[in-house]
């Protein structure tokens, strides 16, 4: 009989207690440089947040300027304890990168070999060139679009469309005014005057946010969707009844008819589904108002165009076209306010577990949000996209 044993003698004797050690807190390195992409104006951490990060004894660099276009100065950062850069790269070379837009190829050479960068991933603007970079300086990478929290919602993704969904309203409120080549209209209920008719498709986040705006101004409300679900929820989330239907041409093209305001707010798996056609859109009012919220995804209508902040509308068949991909840049102080206040307790927890390695080994959402971790592409959906190799995270990480 073999006396082999898998144990050497001393592991089978008794061992002594071991204690769990407290995790040392972790100091952070954050950079924040000013967005270039264009039309960016939102930023990613408010005075009040780096203050905040800054008692905690952490380290901030802003890029001078990089909160103006948010009405946020240098002095409002350096009194909150930053220290303001003057130098483009400065900011790169933090241990942790913060930017509401992808940074370019360019800037992502000015970033230290195997820091982490936090920011959105824009998949359908990026090239595979994108990746390479990132790949060779082995950068580990957090899209916070992708950040999924413990109840199941991407945080970031939600504020952000309640925001858009408000705005789409309020923008074409504006734009009903004679001044911009609408209809004369208020967008409201006056006493004598029949209500404004507003159709939204989609019953998700965007279109439950503007569904509330415009009856919160006393707007008559048609919502269209496929999901009978997503409009079951809307109409229990509300205080009032309010119309539904799926997405049958007979009633979109009649509602459109009678429709001062539309806006689209479905976005689709690749590309967002046509729900308005040509001669639906012919058919509309004079002075009628479109806002395509889902533009960034080719749009709800077959007329819709992409439009600029410089210049956000065009007319077609007599209708107000309004089609600005960023639309919240329109917005950037309340939008950079609602990523700031998602930021921060990340930052704070990734300190607090010690460093980003230990909060991504225990905080499944930051794992959730990783598409790069030290140079390996961890997301399926990059790696389907460009045909790219990738591992699970799960099992690099833990």
């Amino acid at each position: 009989m073999s006396s082999f044993s898998p144990f050497s003698k001393e592991e089978l004797l008794p061992q002594e207690e071991m204690l769990e050690i407290k995790k040392q807190k972790g100091e952070l390195f954050i950079g924040v440089p000013k967005e270039t992409y264009l039309g960016e104006k939102r930023v990613c951490l408010t005075p009040d947040a780096v203050s905040a990060l800054c008692a905690h004894g952490h380290r901030i660099v802003i890029e001078t300027g990089a909160g103006e276009n948010a009405n946020y100065s240098d002095k409002e950062y350096a009194e909150a304890g930053a220290k303001i850069s003057y130098d483009i790269e400065e900011a790169f070379k933090c241990n942790i990168v913060l930017k509401v837009a992808p940074p370019t190829q360019k800037e992502i050479e000015y970033m230290n070999p195997k820091a982490i960068l936090i920011s959105s991933l824009q998949l359908k603007t990026q090239q595979r060139k994108y990746f390479e970079c990132i790949a060779k300086k082995k950068i580990t990478a957090v899209s916070f679009d992708y950040i999924k929290d413990d109840h199941d919602t991407y945080p970031i993704v939600k504020s952000l469309s309640e925001i858009a969904g408000t705005a789409s309203v309020l923008i074409a409120a504006e734009l009903m005014s004679g001044t911009n080549k609408g209809n004369g209209l208020l967008l409201g209920n006056i006493g004598g005057v029949p209500p404004t008719s507003v159709v939204v498709f989609g019953a998700g986040t965007v279109g439950e946010y503007a569904v509330r705006t415009a009856i919160g101004l006393g707007a008559r409300v048609k919502v269209f969707d496929n999901s009978i679900t997503k409009l079951r929820k809307l109409q229990h989330s509300l205080s009032t009844p309010i119309y539904t239907s799926t997405l049958q041409p007979k009633s979109v093209a009649k509602a459109l008819m009678r429709a001062d305001v539309a806006i689209g707010a479905i976005r689709g798996k690749n590309r967002s589904p046509i729900v308005a056609t040509e001669e639906m859109v012919a058919n509309m009012k004079e002075g009628a108002i479109i806002i395509d919220v889902s533009i960034d995804r080719g749009g709800c209508f077959e007329t819709s165009n992409v439009t600029t902040h410089a210049a956000p509308t065009f007319v077609k068949h007599g209708v107000v076209h309004y089609c600005v991909p960023n639309i919240l840049a329109r917005y950037s102080r309340t939008a950079s306010l609602s990523i700031s206040n998602i930021f921060t307790p990340y930052l704070l927890n990734i300190a607090e577990e010690g460093g980003f390695e230990n909060a991504a080994r225990f905080n499944k959402s930051l794992r959730n949000g990783m598409y790069f971790y030290h140079g390996v592409l961890t997301n399926r959906t990059v790696a389907d996209w460009f045909n790219l190799p990738y591992r699970d995270i799960n099992l690099l990480i833990l």
